[in-house]
């Protein structure tokens, strides 16, 4: 992550169902669902004025932090998240065993 971002809060926005990181006035989402202690995060999207900056890749560290913080297990089901989790296999330690690619990551 890049060191302008790592002072940033992530915030986890109850009423839209998604993790936010606002970095110069733009907000970088991820969208998800939770069911019991159970997160699935579906798609992420960072606006193009913050295109090439680092920022989805900050967004995705933040979540999977705090969702291992917040004693939640993930299902990767947004492609992003997955490539991030491949790449990084030791947050495969957070992933629901029940998640339909494990043997993949």
């Amino acid at each position: 992550m890049k060191e302008e971002y790592v002072d940033l809060q992530v915030v986890k926005n109850t009423g839209n169902n998604r993790f936010e990181l606002t970095v110069e006035q733009h907000t970088a989402f991820i969208d998800y669902k939770e069911t019991d202690g159970v997160i699935k995060l579906i798609h992420t999207e960072s606006p193009a004025e913050l295109a090439g900056k680092g920022v989805a890749t900050a967004i995705i560290e933040k979540t999977l932090v705090y969702l291992e913080e917040n004693s939640y297990t993930l299902m990767p089901l947004c492609p992003m998240v997955f490539a991030y989790i491949k790449k990084h296999p030791e947050w495969k330690r957070i992933v629901d065993l029940n998640f339909n690619g494990i043997e993949n990551l």
